[in-house]
């Protein structure tokens, strides 16, 4: 028994087991009533906390010797006393950190509830209905494609009627034109028959002396002179086949309506807020793809792809394969980097630590890149001779899809080779042409959908487009580096908002993490800034 008492843990002051309190500075365990006692002693600092939470309070990384006793609400790091009166917490507000600890604690077991019995429960129903809305995809697309087969099959009937009703007239015209001739080869052999018997007669009458017979000949060489009336064909039918246009089978057969997919509409906030600055080591900064909400690569002008992680620490460099610098830079579904080498004409995949080159050009060069949800790769390629731009989809490295021109046969884009693209939530293939001043968007058929040619400006601007993205409600965004903003338009080409007047300088790559967080490249400064737009 008294082994047992020996264990129990005491306050350091009075004896009492269990005590409720403990000292973080002074290290000793003190019951509620040793409390006031041990805090009257005002030669040294105290930090009382409970006695379940001892040991938890951590030491400051700055000031060794001391204890974090404070909590940085514009921070949102534990703080000592030390660097809440010196340097960059000084005019920050700051509380008590258990009492921080506490109100983190309830939003936290509050967060837990509304996650566990409400948004998860929602997440798991509509992850639920996913399967349910594909077998209606194919549902539809079966009533579709059997009311298409109908039409067809009605208009083949048709068609093959029509065909074998000239088929027969021209049996019938046949039968006449046969008939015809048979007539005539009767009334021809006819006349043969006769015509060889009279020369057998006058054969005959030649041989003989009988006076009576030759006094009797009449010729009917008259007779055989003309040949039996011939007919004659004045007009042989003849068969004009009519041009086929496609124009007039489709008004046949019947028109399709286009699919139409709308998404909520975000409420954007009128100032954008930066909620992250990093300062890369590329300078001058062309292109940010986010390999994850938390890291992201980069390319500047060097030979070198560096991903960062969003309290700007270097986590990873590359040089590229050629020692060439890449021209553009996109993540793919997997994880991978795919990057363009404009110089010797390679499209490269870096997967860990090996770079495979997966399609080498001949005749052109890629210049911008980006990966599709389907896992795809969109290229914007310049020809060799700087003549012709095209937009090509691969699938690995085969070729699925060439979009160069539109449905009047005119090049869809300019003959510049800055341009940036991006895959819309919609399929949309969206590409910013620097040089004709202009956001162009064709469908996943590749057909012109609209051009966007800036909101209206004042004197003196004039939109040049750069780098673009889209978000999960399916508004494409588009850096505009001579005026310091982006643009926001929806999927339609209507223009929605300006990201300006929070800071950017120059804006020029963009792309967007899986919470419609915007990260921007600033060419100049080498910055890359995460900004929230959405409420």
């Amino acid at each position: 028994m008294d082994e047992y008492l020996q264990d129990v843990i005491r306050c350091d002051l009075c004896e009492t087991p269990v005590p409720r309190k403990h000292c973080e500075l002074c290290h000793i365990h003190l019951c509620e009533t040793c409390v006031g006692k041990h805090l009257s002693d005002q030669s040294k600092d105290h930090y009382i906390v409970p006695f379940k939470q001892r040991g938890s309070i951590p030491k400051c990384q700055y000031h060794s010797t001391k204890t974090c006793t404070i909590f940085c609400k514009d921070c949102n790091v534990p703080i000592c006393s030390i660097c809440s009166s010196f340097g960059e917490h000084v005019e920050h507000n700051t509380e008590d950190l258990l009492k921080a600890m506490a109100e983190k604690k309830e939003l936290i077991r509050k967060d837990l509830q509304e996650l566990e019995e409400s948004i998860y429960p929602k997440y798991q129903e509509a992850a639920t209905n996913i399967p349910v809305q594909r077998a209606d995809v194919n549902k539809h697309s079966q009533k579709l494609t059997t009311a298409l087969d109908k039409q067809g099959e009605a208009l083949h009937t048709e068609i093959d009627t029509i065909i074998q009703g000239m088929k027969s007239e021209i049996d019938d015209m046949d039968t006449r034109h046969i008939t015809v001739i048979d007539q005539q080869e009767v009334a021809i052999n006819k006349t043969n028959t006769d015509i060889k018997k009279v020369i057998l007669d006058l054969k005959r009458l030649l041989d003989t002396s009988d006076v009576c017979l030759v006094s009797e000949y009449t010729s009917r060489t008259e007779e055989f002179r003309s040949l039996p009336a011939q007919f004659q064909v004045t007009s042989s039918p003849t068969f004009t086949p009519q041009e086929i246009k496609r124009e007039q089978i489709h008004q046949q057969i019947g028109s399709l309506s286009e699919l139409v997919i709308t998404y909520p509409v975000g409420t954007l906030l009128d100032k954008p807020r930066i909620l992250t600055d990093i300062q890369t080591e590329c300078r001058p900064l062309h292109s940010v793809s986010c390999l994850s909400d938390s890291e992201l690569w980069t390319r500047g002008i060097d030979n070198i792809l560096r991903l960062y992680n969003l309290q700007g620490e270097l986590l990873r460099s590359f040089q590229t394969k050629s020692g060439n610098k890449p021209y553009d830079i996109a993540v793919t579904r997997s994880g991978g980097l795919v990057y363009t080498d404009w110089w010797n004409s390679s499209i490269n995949l870096l997967r860990g630590t090996q770079i495979q080159t997966l399609i080498t050009l001949r005749g052109w060069r890629p210049l911008h890149v980006c990966s599709t949800a389907s896992g795809d790769l969109v290229v914007i390629m310049y020809s060799d001779d700087g003549k012709q731009i095209k937009v090509v989809r691969y699938s690995g490295s085969t070729k699925k899809q060439t979009i160069q021109q539109d449905d009047q046969g005119k090049p869809l884009y300019s003959s510049g080779i800055i341009k940036y693209l991006s895959e819309n939530r919609n399929s949309d293939i969206c590409v910013s042409d620097c040089g004709a001043g202009t956001v162009v968007v064709v469908s996943a058929a590749g057909k012109l959908r609209f051009r966007y040619t800036g909101f209206p400006f004042t004197p003196g601007e004039s939109f040049r487009p750069y780098g673009i993205t889209t978000d999960s409600l399916a508004n494409i965004l588009t850096s505009d580096p001579n005026n310091d903003r982006i643009h926001i338009i929806d999927q339609d080409g209507l223009f929605l908002h300006f990201i300006h007047n929070c800071g950017l300088q120059k804006p020029r790559g963009l792309c967007v993490d899986s919470r419609d967080h915007l990260f921007v490249a600033e060419i100049d400064t080498g910055k890359v800034k995460k900004l929230q737009y959405y409420k």
